[in-house]
């Protein structure tokens, strides 16, 4: 998963397994709902679809049509409606808005336009239509990713650096591979179900970039000194916070990982037994004004309450509060993709790295879950919350009953290291490059964000960042030892 820093490109990983005679599986149906991987963000790794085991076709087969491929006018329908929203995340942003690069970490909101597009490019019109002739030669080493396989590529520390192409030939780029990616869907083609399933990765990887570009452009705006807002602000959420409150959740063997009735991506299997002993959740996510009470109390400043290597960086960077929080007038203000604007106190506190918020679990007397009680506790509750769709891109406060915020608003930090699953090897060939690599010195995140689009999350969606990093919607929830 996703960071993938959130993360990076899985697709040729995929491409590779698509194009060989091993057996797969594609879902039933669309639209999608897995969530994306990208390595260069640093968010989950590469997903493989779960369902109908079969071997695909090869050169000279005869034609035949898979689910997905047997309905060619729903995946134009949701090819058009992702390759849209990208372009709509950019609306009104400056041509210099889209090119600067504000650390290693992130990239630029051109870049993700047009490495999205390569990589439908390189994927499914090199490998899908006849004699095709690239855009532009040149795009191959530009806005390839972190792909060894697919030859030299662009430094990702100077992705900032490339004023050319500009925005405008970018676009053109972005129209042109639009129109031979559908024209290529309108015909029957003897390999239908390679086509369509590696139009699916597309997608999904268009949607991991889509909150990649969000959460680098966010980064980018805060460290201009007048604090701009992306986009003018929502009306102020009034709602009050629910109160803290843990709930219990019985010791046993439960069921982890993906149901294989649907999307996942590997690391999200396979699906296995764990023994949990008893537990308590709690019922949201940790509040800005419990995140002052810790600032307050002198949370940044007691070492007692930190990991040694958190510490350490602690003191190295003089962290003091959240990312993106400043004191003015004695008030602490948060920056966001709205400007700067006052805390609000109600809201769930976020851009908070792993060392913070298990410190924060230290201070309260509990701890962080970890992503199995996390799973079992989501239960079959609906993916429902506050997601990029809405266009309300900061984090809501929480009321009701029960367990809310369980998905969008913001990620949550388990104590989970992101690890293999029992049973889990890595496929063989340039797909097993994106999987078990990553699984060190990382630690797993669930439950999506307000910059996540809502078709990328499940209950065992598995993100994953180094414990440093903060640019990203991530905060936390309590649990605790029953």
């Amino acid at each position: 998963m996703a960071r993938k820093t959130l993360r990076s490109d899985h697709s040729i990983a995929i491409y590779n397994h698509l194009t060989s005679p091993k057996s797969i599986h594609i879902a039933d149906t669309i639209p999608f709902s897995s969530h994306f991987c990208n390595r260069e963000a640093q968010i989950s790794p590469v997903f493989i679809p779960k369902c109908n085991t079969y071997t695909l076709p090869q050169q000279g087969d005869r034609f035949v049509t898979s689910p997905i491929a047997a309905n060619t006018a729903k995946l134009q329908e949701a090819f058009r409606h992702r390759r849209s929203v990208s372009e709509s995340l950019t609306r009104g942003l400056s041509a210099e808005d889209m090119v600067v690069q504000s650390m290693d970490d992130a990239s630029p909101a051109k870049w993700h336009l047009a490495h999205t597009t390569w990589f439908f490019e390189a994927f499914v019109l090199n490998k899908y239509q006849d004699n095709y002739r690239p855009v532009d030669p040149d795009y191959n080493f530009l806005f390839n990713s972190y792909y060894n396989s697919v030859g030299e590529r662009h430094a990702r520390p100077l992705r900032g650096m490339l004023t050319r192409p500009g925005i405008e030939a970018v676009r053109a780029y972005r129209r042109a591979v639009d129109a031979s990616v559908l024209a290529l869907l309108e015909q029957p083609h003897p390999r239908a179900r390679g086509l369509a399933d590696t139009v699916t990765v597309g997608l999904h990887h268009e949607m991991q970039h889509q909150e990649l570009l969000l959460t680098d452009l966010l980064h980018a705006l805060s460290i201009n000194p007048t604090a701009p807002a992306m986009r003018p602000a929502p009306p102020a959420d009034d709602t009050r916070a629910a109160g803290l409150v843990f709930m219990p959740f019985d010791e046993g063997l439960y069921e982890i990982g993906a149901a294989g009735d649907g999307f996942s991506f590997d690391c999200e299997g396979p699906r296995h037994q764990t023994y949990l002993r008893g537990f308590s959740l709690a019922n949201r996510t940790v509040t800005n004004a419990e995140w002052l009470a810790f600032m307050n109390d002198g949370g940044y400043s007691t070492a007692t309450l930190w990991l040694s290597d958190g510490w350490a960086q602690c003191q190295a960077e003089q962290w003091q509060a959240p990312l993106y929080w400043s004191q003015r007038d004695g008030e602490w203000h948060q920056f966001g993709l709205y400007g700067r604007q006052p805390v609000n106190p109600e809201a769930p506190v976020c851009h908070v790295n792993y060392f913070e918020a298990d410190a924060f679990a230290q201070w309260a007397g509990a701890r962080l879950p970890t992503e199995q009680e996390w799973e079992v506790a989501a239960g079959d509750a609906p993916i429902a919350g506050n997601f990029q769709d809405r266009e309300y891109w900061r984090p809501r406060a929480a009321a009701g009953s029960g367990l809310q915020q369980l998905y969008g608003d913001v990620w949550e930090w388990t104590r989970s290291p992101y690890a293999p699953y029992p049973g889990f090897s890595a496929a063989p060939g340039a797909i097993g490059e994106y999987n078990g690599k990553f699984m060190c010195g990382q630690f797993v995140l669930r439950g999506g964000s307000c910059a996540t689009p809502q078709q990328q999350l499940r209950r065992s969606y598995r993100n994953f960042f180094y414990p440093h990093q903060r640019w990203q919607f991530s905060g936390l929830r309590l649990a605790k030892d029953l």
